[in-house]
């Protein structure tokens, strides 16, 4: 079963190849998504990759947290669910 994990504090020149690359060392790589800017097209400085299985995703989180990507150091860990945080109100209005 496959594992999303974050990838944060990302150099902004940091491509999908990079992460593939750098996270293929650690087991198969089903998917990278490096996160832009809708207005701008400008990376955010994190992304997700999902791994093909969760014991190469919990290696890469091991060695990778803390570590040295292109001069910053990437924060990596499991990625939360969307559905998991609050949710805004509805909104008020009369009938």
């Amino acid at each position: 079963m496959s594992k999303k994990i974050y990838v944060g504090n990302l150099p902004f020149s940091s491509t999908e190849e990079d992460l593939r690359d750098v996270f293929g060392r650690h087991g198969g790589v089903a998917s990278v998504a490096v996160i832009t800017d809708r207005e701008t097209g400008r990376p955010r400085g994190f992304a997700f990759v999902e791994m093909e299985d969760e014991s190469a995703a919990a290696d890469a989180i091991r060695a990778l947290d803390g570590s040295d990507l292109g001069g910053r150091n990437i924060k990596v860990n499991e990625a939360q669910d969307k559905n998991r945080g609050g949710g805004g109100g509805g909104g008020g209005g009369r009938y």
